[in-house]
């Protein structure tokens, strides 16, 4: 359980690093290009690294769903996605939506059975879990607004101070 909850949690790390590169990255190349390369790299790493732990048999794929084959394709969606959500909204922000929009469709395929999932019974309790971190991102997102007015009405007294002077 400790190396899953680890694996876990530097996976949080890794999409949170690899977001603010790629955004950084997409101001100087563009959308497009910045995808092609995040993919690109990806599967030179990948395939390297797969290649040295597990030799040819990285090659074999056994009864494997044909849709299932696509799921790079998906990717594209989630590179795209979140490039644009984070120089739109900022890292923090758009992380936080894209952490619960995963959690409340997580929560859906689970309890659905969807993508060939082992159906895990709804309850109460998770939609309150999906609802209290919800309500966790619109506080992060509003709960500062009048200290940020704040500030920049002391700001703004403080240039028209220092020009009249």
């Amino acid at each position: 359980m400790f190396l899953g909850l680890f694996f876990a949690v530097l996976a949080g790390v890794l999409v949170g690093l690899q977001n603010i590169f790629n955004t950084k990255v997409n101001e100087h190349a563009g959308t497009w290009a910045t995808t092609a390369l995040v993919l690109g790299l990806g599967f030179l790493a990948s395939m390297t690294l797969g290649l040295v732990f597990e030799g040819t048999g990285l090659f074999i794929l056994d009864n494997m769903k044909t849709w299932h084959w696509f799921s790079g394709l998906i990717g594209v969606g989630v590179v795209v996605c979140l490039v644009q959500g984070t120089r739109l909204l900022g890292p923090t922000y758009a992380i936080a939506i894209v952490l619960t929009s995963q959690l409340g469709f997580a929560l859906l395929w689970d309890s659905l059975g969807w993508f060939g999932l082992e159906k895990i019974p709804f309850t109460f309790q998770q939609l309150i879990g999906v609802i209290v971190i919800v309500g966790g991102v619109l506080v992060f997102k509003f709960g500062g607004s009048r200290e940020k007015q704040n500030v920049k009405q002391v700001q703004k007294q403080l240039k028209h101070h220092t020009v009249g002077r």
